[in-house]
């Protein structure tokens, strides 16, 4: 008889599931026997990935295409997989932009997209689910944050910001659900092979000279591992977790003013 795989007879929501870290975090969970949605705006690479996983790893994979950056979207959402009689039991919201650049001069409406996305969406998914979540006493969720969440970002001031509401909402809901069976984990990815690097801008940075960043690969088994043990918060790489700790020491200035030349062009 067949081991039973962790997440059979469970379903996990990926948000930005059509390339780079939200790829490989779908095919974390279907691996362990998640059945899966998978959304994003493209509809092509969404079957294509769902088609994939499947087969490789035997479980059910559905796909919604759809921008959750526009308002309402994560009630529009819901309601489509309600309506395929689907049911939520792991919320993985990956979905997300960041764009390189002051805030004079750039774009207003890229700029309050991207809190549209990375705030607003992730947390009216959340609210949707999260009642659920702790009825069933199972589950939870299981956010994309960044290395950026633990300092202010001048010239990617809100990019920042938003990955800061990410990991501070994230480890107030890891509190609330302590006890409960609900596990809540907060993903901080440093520099990652993906084309958010490309859109966001930061590869002409000189953020590209701190290393050689990580395999989107290796960055999504490290959050699902940590979601698995109910880890508060994972900082991916020994230099990045160094990095992070050391933020709170400097005086403020000075780190304003480091983060302000690693985000200057190369």
């Amino acid at each position: 008889m067949a081991r039973k795989r962790k997440g059979e007879g469970q379903t996990a929501l990926v948000t930005g599931a059509s390339t780079g870290i939200g790829v490989d975090l779908a095919e974390c969970f279907a691996r362990d026997g998640y059945d899966l949605i998978l959304t994003a705006r493209s509809e092509a690479l969404l079957n294509e990935v769902a088609e994939r996983l499947a087969a490789t790893h035997k479980v059910k994979a559905a796909t919604v295409a759809l921008d959750l950056g526009r308002q309402g979207a994560g009630r529009k959402l819901a309601d489509e997989i309600a309506s395929r009689g689907l049911s939520v039991d792991v919320l993985v919201n990956n979905a997300g932009y960041g764009t390189a650049g002051a805030l004079d001069g750039s774009d207003a409406a890229e700029q309050l997209g991207m809190v549209d996305l990375n705030v607003r969406a992730l947390t009216e998914l959340t609210q949707i689910y999260w009642p659920q979540m702790l009825e069933k006493k199972r589950g939870g969720v299981l956010n994309v944050a960044s290395t950026a969440a633990f300092q202010p970002g001048p010239l990617m001031a809100v990019y920042y910001a938003s990955k800061a509401f990410v990991l501070s909402f994230s480890e107030a809901l890891w509190r609330e659900a302590l006890g409960t069976g609900v596990h809540v984990s907060c993903l901080c990815p440093g520099p990652t092979v993906s084309k958010f690097r490309e859109r966001a801008g930061t590869g002409k940075t000189k953020l590209k000279n701190l290393g050689t960043p990580m395999s989107a690969e290796s960055v999504a088994r490290m959050g699902y591992r940590a979601f698995r043990k109910n880890q508060r918060v994972m900082v991916t790489g020994f230099r990045n977790r160094m990095l992070a700790r050391l933020g709170p020491f400097l005086p403020r200035k000075a780190l304003l003013n480091t983060v302000h030349n690693i985000q200057s062009p190369a």
